[in-house]
């Protein structure tokens, strides 16, 4: 199996639980443990302009190879976030291998059980995810009484055609324990489950840098617009879908030249971290089962005051940032006004 752990949830279990680390490096040394790359501070940088992006998987690359001795050929973008430009950026970095969701649209009927190429260049191979496999166990484990067995989830895996060899699942890692509590009977499920497939001839399992040696791609696969694992339009509208969250992104991205330039490692840190993905989704103001989800997630009683907290962060790190280069006039900065609770009825207008 397969671990994508963000730089900035190492640097917590840093100060916090260093033995989690441990456990980690205990598993990297089993040598059955692929830890993947993504960018460091779990961020939305792919959709950056400029160089940033590749930056922060550099970063994340160094930093994983420090901590667990592994450096992976396969790149896993925050949220699954991919298109067919991101594909290039992770090719022209080295990876072999990319993990992508598995969506119906892009598949076009084909199956997800097998390897596909980016469209334009053979270097870099596609992992598909079967989401609806996944969401069994992430999402649909327990449902009102019932419970989700072995049993059945083998029967599921049984019934894909023999010629589909490679069956790829993904799921956050607060699935088991977090989301699925230990009293509901997941973690007996996964245990049940993984040992009932070691014994059976009919599966084997491997790391994704594994897959991406053994097997041969099939097809091309054609993305040209973004697609990620999120809600039910898995595209980038969880982090960027409403005018609240389009404007702190872009109020983020003006400030990249003035903090660069400072050379400050501590003000570069806190904007990178500014950029992590889940500040942008607690802002969501989508209705449904997905609003349910982001609700569920979320800190904040409401959207609305995600991006109040947010824009008044920004606000004291712009003016920390003006601060430490006066001779710069950035008038952007001007934009970035602080939001007070009573402006609430005018923000949902």
């Amino acid at each position: 199996m397969a671990f994508s752990v963000s730089g900035i949830t190492i640097d917590q279990l840093e100060a916090a639980a260093p033995e989690v680390l441990d456990s980690f490096r205990r598993l990297a040394h089993t040598g059955a443990v692929d830890f993947l790359t993504e960018t460091y501070y779990h961020s939305l940088s792919c959709l950056m302009p400029g160089n940033e992006f590749e930056l922060q998987v550099a970063k994340h690359q160094k930093r994983i190879l420090r901590e667990f001795g592994v450096m992976s050929k396969v790149f896993r973008n925050t949220e699954l976030i991919y298109s067919d430009e991101t594909g290039k950026r992770i090719s022209r970095l080295g990876f072999k291998g990319t993990l992508v969701d598995g969506i119906d649209r892009v598949l076009a009927g084909r199956p997800p059980h097998q390897l596909y190429t980016h469209s334009q260049t053979d270097k870099l191979k596609l992992l598909t995810r079967n989401y609806r496999l996944s969401d069994d166990i992430a999402f649909r484990f327990s449902q009102g009484p019932d419970r989700l067995t072995p049993v059945q989830y083998l029967r599921w895996l049984d019934a894909i055609p023999a010629d589909q060899e490679v069956i790829h699942l993904g799921m956050d890692y607060e699935t088991f324990g977090e989301h699925h509590k230990n009293d509901s009977g997941i973690l007996n499920f996964l245990e049940t489950l993984l040992s009932e497939m070691a014994r059976s001839k009919q599966y084997r399992f491997m790391t994704p840098s594994e897959a991406i040696d053994q097997f041969l791609p099939t097809e091309t696969l054609l993305v040209p617009g973004y697609i990620s694992w999120a809600d039910q339009e898995r595209d980038v509208s969880a982090w960027l879908g409403n005018e609240m969250q389009r404007d702190a992104f872009d109020s983020l991205i003006k400030l990249e030249g003035d903090v660069k330039t400072l050379l400050d490692k501590t003000l570069l840190d806190e904007w990178r971290a500014l950029q992590t993905s889940d500040h942008f989704y607690y802002m969501s103001t989508k209705k449904g089962s997905d609003g349910q989800v982001h609700s569920y997630f979320s800190p904040y009683p409401s959207p609305y005051e995600a991006f109040i907290n947010y824009m008044n962060v920004l606000t004291d790190f712009a003016l920390k940032v003006k601060k430490q280069r006066p001779a710069v006039i950035n008038e952007d900065i001007h934009r970035i006004i602080p939001v007070r609770r009573e402006q609430h009825a005018a923000l949902r207008g």
